[in-house]
């Protein structure tokens, strides 16, 4: 390796780093628009900085773990806090959670297409449910010796913190993974029917979310109908879009939230925004893994009819259609 390629390599990182840093500190102040106080200790519902974080490591490998500290350190920053032991822990929860989500993903062989029913179970059992443990945990326990804590207000802070940072997981990861590879639009696309799901979309969503009826379920079809003709690049905005509004509605005790508690809010917030995320990335996933299957059987199909053609004896095949004739009707 040459002097001149090293250092490209060293600025492309650097170049990296600094965008992770950035966007994570963007993110993390989108996150803290909504914030909540649970025993003293401030918690976001969805923090969308760890699925911002997951993506990138993803996307570039664990060289740009740094760009993950410096935007945590930076988000924890902006809270106007006085810097101290516990943000060090909280610092180095939210750099080492994303990162072990990353080797665990590894592990499972994940693919960024999501293209296989496992790697939409080991994105949300993993990369979020599981690796996200770790960032909650670590926060909790440093505020608990801080004193910054009750003991008694631990589990319910440990609650909220877990669950905001597995939704933003859930949520923001597949979103980004989506846009990675997203193309310009064709002619031959669904145009009718997505922009039918657009406008249902934009239309049931906010009256789910913040109707004073118990009428969340309605945003269920949506994201079916999403994941089933759209897979993943309709799917994964439908449900990040009640994510935040049902995020909104909570916070802002709105809607179905307005009667409950915090602590009441925050769980069935979390187990919205967790079905939620379930139903749009695992039947997505499930759409996407069949669909690849049908392609490969038609190619092993027609590279079969190919090779009987081949074999046959002349005399036999002058009646066949040619194969080029039975691609194009489908035969």
């Amino acid at each position: 390796m040459t002097r001149s390629e090293t250092a490209r390599r060293a600025t492309a990182t650097a170049l990296r780093i600094v965008a992770v840093a950035v966007a994570y500190y963007v993110s993390g102040r989108i996150g803290l628009l909504r914030q909540v106080t649970v025993h003293g200790a401030v918690v976001t519902p969805l923090w969308p900085p760890t699925g911002v974080a997951l993506a990138a490591l993803l996307f570039w490998g664990l060289p740009v773990w740094p760009g993950i500290a410096i935007g945590a350190l930076l988000a924890v920053a902006s809270t106007g806090h006085h810097f101290d032991l516990s943000n060090v822990g909280i610092v180095a929860g939210n750099t080492l959670a994303p990162v072990c989500a990353l080797l665990m993903l590894r592990r499972a062989r994940f693919r960024m297409d999501i293209s296989r029913l496992r790697d939409g179970a080991a994105l949300v059992f993993l990369g979020a449910l599981g690796a996200m443990l770790i960032s909650a945990t670590m926060g909790s326990v440093m505020l608990l010796i801080d004193g910054k804590l009750p003991h008694s207000g631990f589990w319910p802070v440990w609650f909220a913190w877990w669950s905001g940072d597995a939704v933003g997981v859930l949520m923001v990861t597949p979103l980004l993974l989506v846009l990675r590879r997203a193309r310009l639009p064709r002619r031959t696309d669904r145009w009718a029917e997505a922009t039918a799901l657009a406008v249902a979309t934009a239309v049931v969503v906010p009256v789910a979310t913040g109707s004073h009826y118990s009428l969340l379920f309605l945003v269920f079809p949506l994201l079916i109908w999403a994941a089933l003709r759209f897979e993943l690049a309709g799917s994964a905005p439908c449900a990040l879009l009640v994510a935040v509004l049902a995020v909104v509605a909570a916070t802002g005790r709105a809607g179905s939230f307005s009667t409950l508690s915090l602590f009441e809010a925050m769980i069935d917030l979390t187990a919205l925004n967790g079905s939620v995320a379930l139903t749009a990335l695992l039947l997505a996933s499930i759409v996407t893994e069949h669909k690849n299957v049908r392609r490969h059987i038609e190619r092993v199909c027609e590279e079969l009819a190919d090779l009987v053609d081949q074999l046959a004896p002349t005399d036999q095949r002058r009646g066949w259609p040619s194969s080029e004739t039975r691609r194009r009707e489908g035969g």
